[in-house]
C-alpha cells in the first residue's frame, strides 16, 4: 500500500505535468496517467489526480488545448491512412450517362443500399456512445477516488486538531495550577505563623 505524506516538489509537478499531457496525445486517459505517475512517485493515483486537478491543471491550461489538437491530427491521420478520402472522378468532356436516357430511367438508390448506409450509421453512433460511456466511467472512478483520498486528509486534520486541543487542554491546566500555587505562596506571605519558645518569645516561622 502506497503512503506518502511529503509535499509535491516542483520536480513532481513537472513529471505529473508531462505524464498527463503525453497521455492526452496519444489518446490514452488521464487515470492512466495518474497511475503511471503515482507508481514513479510511491503516491496513490487519487493523490496524483487530486495534485493535478487542484494545483497543475491550471498552469497548464494551454498546453492542455494544444495536446488535444495534436491528438485530433494524429487520429485524422490514421484514419485518412487506414480509409482515405473518396477522390471525386476526373471531369471530362464526355457527358454523363444517365444523360442519353430518360428522366424516368435513371438509377435509384437501391433499398439494399439505404439499409447498408442506416447500418453504418447506427454501428458508428453506438461505438461513440460506447466510447462517451466509458470515458464517463473512468472520470466517474477519478472523482471517487479523490473523494477517498479527501475523506482521509479531513481524517487526518481532524486527528491532528484532536492532539492540538488536547495540548491546549493541558496547557491551560499547567497555567491554572501554577495560579493556584502563586496565590497560596502570596497567602503564606501575607499571613505569617508564629511559634512559642520556651522561654516565652514568639519565633517567626518561614
Amino acid at each position: 500500500m502506497k503512503v506518502r505524506q511529503d509535499a509535491w516538489s516542483h520536480e513532481d509537478d513537472v513529471l505529473l505535468a508531462d505524464t498527463v499531457l503525453n497521455h492526452i496525445k496519444e489518446g490514452s486517459t488521464q487515470l492512466k496517467a495518474f497511475d503511471e505517475v503515482g507508481d514513479a512517485l510511491n503516491r496513490t493515483s487519487a493523490a496524483c489526480g487530486f495534485r493535478w486537478n487542484a494545483v497543475v491543471r491550471q498552469k497548464h491550461l494551454r498546453t492542455i488545448e494544444e495536446a488535444k489538437r495534436e491528438r485530433k491530427m494524429r487520429k485524422r491521420m490514421v484514419s485518412t491512412q487506414f480509409f482515405p478520402s473518396y477522390q471525386k472522378p476526373v471531369q471530362t468532356t464526355v457527358e454523363p450517362l444517365y444523360s442519353y436516357v430518360e428522366e424516368d430511367e435513371k438509377v435509384e438508390p437501391s433499398i439494399e443500399a439505404i439499409i447498408s448506409q442506416l447500418k453504418k450509421f447506427d454501428s458508428n453512433a453506438s461505438s461513440s456512445l460506447k466510447e462517451e460511456n466509458a470515458t464517463l466511467r473512468q472520470q466517474l472512478q477519478l472523482a471517487k477516488a479523490q473523494i477517498a483520498e479527501m475523506e482521509k486528509q479531513l481524517s487526518r486534520n481532524k486527528q491532528e486538531h484532536s492532539m492540538i486541543e488536547e495540548d491546549y487542554q493541558s496547557l491551560i491546566s499547567i497555567m491554572n495550577r501554577a495560579r493556584r500555587m502563586a496565590i497560596l505562596e502570596e497567602d503564606a506571605e501575607e499571613h505569617p505563623m508564629f511559634r512559642m519558645e520556651t522561654n516565652g518569645n514568639l519565633e517567626k516561622i518561614d
